[in-house]
């Protein structure tokens, strides 16, 4: 089975650093005011460390849908409003002991964020920004 090729654009953006890559996931966050998650009929999938669970989000559907193969065909891309994120996802993943996965690549990186942390995060960039969440 051959995998379908990853465009370019994308291509360039998943070659970021971890850090660059959350960078670049929180400025399409604040630019365009969603998070993106896949979903399954149990609800959002998760990736397991050895020392954590977490939730991987993606800065759009399109790199979202990049996931969905092999193991992850069943699933779909699913965007959460930052209004919802910010008044529901974090404390719900806070409270649930489970970390977010920020913008994986193909091979599973990306760097771990606790929920206190990566709204931390986003607040100081949309500040920097001057962007009212």
């Amino acid at each position: 089975m051959s995998e379908s090729p990853v465009p370019s654009h994308l291509n360039d953006v998943l070659k970021l650093s971890d850090e660059s890559r959350v960078e670049y996931l929180f400025n399409e966050i604040l630019k365009h005011r969603k998070i993106w998650i896949l979903t399954d009929e149990h609800g959002c999938v998760m990736l397991n460390t050895d020392d954590e669970d977490c939730i991987p989000v993606w800065p759009s559907q399109e790199t979202a849908e990049l996931w969905i193969n092999q193991d992850w065909k069943h699933c779909t891309a699913e965007s959460i409003s930052l209004n919802k994120w910010l008044s529901r996802w974090s404390i719900g993943l806070e409270d649930d002991e489970l970390a977010i996965v920020v913008f994986p690549d193909l091979i599973n990186q990306g760097m771990i964020l606790y929920p206190a942390e990566f709204e931390h995060e986003l607040r100081n960039k949309a500040k920097k920004l001057k962007v009212k969440l």
